[in-house]
C-alpha cells in the first residue's frame, strides 16, 4: 500500500452515529457493542481521528441514524428487519439521552451534521452527498459503528458515487469478532481503498 496522504482542500471525516446508545455506558446498544468496541479502543480511537482531523483543518462531517419518534414505521408497508429492531427497542430515542451525540463528539461550530438516514447507508434518502460535494470532499475517512450495517453500507454507498474511502479498522465496533471480520476483511475491501489503523491516519494527517 502507498503511503497515506490526505489533501485537506479534498478530504472529509465522515464520522458515522456516535450516539449515548451506541458508545456510552447505560446506552441501549452499548452491552452488545461493549466487548469488541473495549478490546480495540474503538472510543478512544474514535476521539483520536476526531481530534487529528480537527488540527490537520479537515472538514467533519456526521452521518446520524433516524433517531426514534412516536408513530415511526406504523403505517410502513414495509419495515426491513434492522428497522423493526430500532422501532421495538426505540433506539436513539429524540429527546432522551440515548438518542444525543456522546459529549466528545459533539459537531463544533462549522461542522456539518447531514440529514438522518432511516436504515443503514449514511448516503440513501439523506443530504450527505450534496453537502460533501458542495465542500469540494472526494475522499472521505470514515470512522464510527456499526462495521458490518452503517459503516459497511456507508462505504459501499461512497464508492458507488466515486467517492475515495479510507476506513479506520480500529476507530470501528460490531456486535462480534466474527462480523468484524466479516465487514473489515472480507465486504469492506472491496469498496474501500485503504482499511488502516488510528495510528496510520493520525500520522498521515499530522504530517
Amino acid at each position: 500500500m502507498k503511503p497515506l496522504s490526505y489533501d485537506p482542500n479534498n478530504t472529509g471525516l465522515l464520522v458515522v452515529d456516535p450516539y449515548n446508545d451506541f458508545i456510552s455506558e447505560g446506552g441501549k446498544i452499548w452491552p452488545r457493542i461493549k466487548e469488541v468496541a473495549e478490546a480495540n479502543n474503538c472510543v478512544p480511537h474514535m476521539q483520536q481521528v476526531l481530534t487529528a482531523a480537527r488540527a490537520a483543518k479537515l472538514r467533519v462531517f456526521f452521518a446520524m441514524h433516524h433517531r426514534y419518534r412516536e408513530g415511526d414505521y406504523e403505517n410502513w408497508k414495509f419495515v426491513a428487519p434492522i428497522q423493526r429492531a430500532a422501532w421495538h427497542r426505540r433506539s436513539f430515542e429524540c429527546g432522551t439521552w440515548g438518542g444525543e451525540f456522546r459529549a466528545e463528539f459533539v459537531p463544533a461550530a462549522g461542522e456539518i451534521v447531514a440529514s438522518e438516514h432511516w436504515c443503514s447507508s449514511g448516503f440513501a434518502n439523506t443530504d450527505l452527498d450534496l453537502q460533501l460535494k458542495r465542500h469540494g470532499i472526494e475522499r472521505i475517512i470514515v470512522i464510527g459503528l456499526v462495521a458490518h450495517t452503517c459503516i459497511e453500507a456507508t462505504v459501499r454507498f461512497a464508492a458507488e458515487l466515486g467517492y475515495d474511502v479510507t476506513v479506520v479498522r480500529d476507530a470501528v465496533a460490531d456486535y462480534s469478532d466474527e462480523m468484524m471480520h466479516a465487514a473489515l476483511e472480507i465486504n469492506m475491501p472491496n469498496y474501500a481503498s485503504a482499511i488502516v489503523n488510528t495510528s496510520d491516519v493520525v500520522e498521515a494527517l499530522a504530517a
